[in-house]
């Protein structure tokens, strides 16, 4: 493994309308009277939050499975995967990686494509998007995270909550990132800021290109319905799902061979690592933020690593961040 530089970007000042980190212990209440809990996940936990990740997965493949021949074709399942794969690395390798943390430098042309991957995947404009991940990665498991698992206490109640908050919930608060503090590099950015204002735009063209495909493939309404349904509708759902289990599981659930910095609990987790593109190893990313290669360690599957390298192979992207062994191994319980 080499490295052409690996010194983080500057982090967002932890100033504010929240405590400072020297003022959380990880028992004091949460600026809402909600609290961080010190204990593991029990039996019970590791049953609910798998439910609530396997559902949709098992409601896809049971209807797959007896709707197909009438609902749900090959074509269907190839435009699936083919706009799944576009959008999920747009924010994998795009979004996260590349905008966020600056994990490599791209070319203009790729980091315009990416920012549009991105947004069509329905998770947000680009600058907010960022934004809200550079500010959970300030406060991370701390007031302040507009996405923490651990934010009301360790109750039955409490873990169901805060389970349900890290993984929807908070996308319905009325807890807003302010952009211009967490990203002004891309509110500098004129391309990016054209890419944010058609969010909207984008999503309607995440939808109607499998409609369009469908149709051209198909040469019928039912082909452009049923791609748009599969490839369209079902993909977005299962891609949200995957990246909000990030926030929500890829935090309680998993190992954690790597340090982090205090209160944060962020875990490898190892059934999501294909379906988030290797974004499920969530300790190691924590642990070193700008690093390119989430997936570390022996059979840790990470294709958008392997993705950010074939783009630094074609000339695309510079200036990548690849681990450094000797940092990685420091970084080791």
């Amino acid at each position: 493994m080499s490295s052409t530089r690996q010194s983080a970007p500057p982090s967002p000042p932890e100033t504010g309308t929240v405590p400072a980190a020297q003022e959380y212990d990880g028992v004091a209440p949460f600026p809402t009277d909600e609290s961080a809990p010190h204990a593991g996940p029990q039996g019970w936990q590791v049953a609910v939050t798998g439910l609530i990740v396997a559902f949709p997965f098992l409601a896809v493949v049971l209807a797959v499975w007896g709707l197909w021949g009438r609902l749900v074709g090959p074509t269907d399942l190839l435009l699936a995967v083919g706009c799944y794969v576009l959008t999920g690395l747009g924010v994998t390798v795009g979004f996260h990686r590349c905008l966020t943390h600056h994990s490599f430098t791209p070319n203009r042309p790729l980091r315009i494509v990416l920012a549009i991957a991105g947004s069509m995947s329905f998770q947000g404009d680009v600058i907010g998007w960022v934004a809200t991940h550079r500010r959970h990665h300030a406060f991370t498991d701390r007031p302040g995270d507009p996405h923490s698992p651990f934010r009301f206490g360790t109750t039955v109640r409490g873990q169901l909550h805060g389970l349900a908050h890290a993984h929807v919930g908070w996308l319905f608060t009325s807890d807003l990132t302010p952009n211009d503090r967490y990203a002004p590099d891309l509110l500098a950015d004129r391309d990016l800021r054209l890419v944010s204002r058609a969010f909207p735009v984008l999503c309607v063209l995440s939808l109607a290109l499998p409609l369009g495909l469908g149709w051209a493939i198909g040469g019928t309404v039912h082909g452009a319905l049923t791609a748009l349904l599969w490839a369209g509708l079902v993909r977005v759902a299962v891609l949200q799902h995957v990246t909000w289990s990030v926030n929500s599981l890829c935090h309680m659930i998993g190992e954690r061979p790597f340090r982090t910095r205090r209160h944060d609990r962020a875990t490898n987790l190892w059934p999501l690592a294909l379906l988030s593109f290797g974004e499920s190893w969530n300790n190691l990313h924590h642990a070193e933020p700008s690093c390119a290669r989430h997936g570390v360690d022996r059979r840790q599957i990470d294709p958008s690593a392997a993705v950010i390298r074939l783009l630094e192979r074609a000339g695309w992207a510079t200036e990548v961040r690849w681990p450094i062994p000797a940092r990685v191994e420091g970084r080791r319980r």
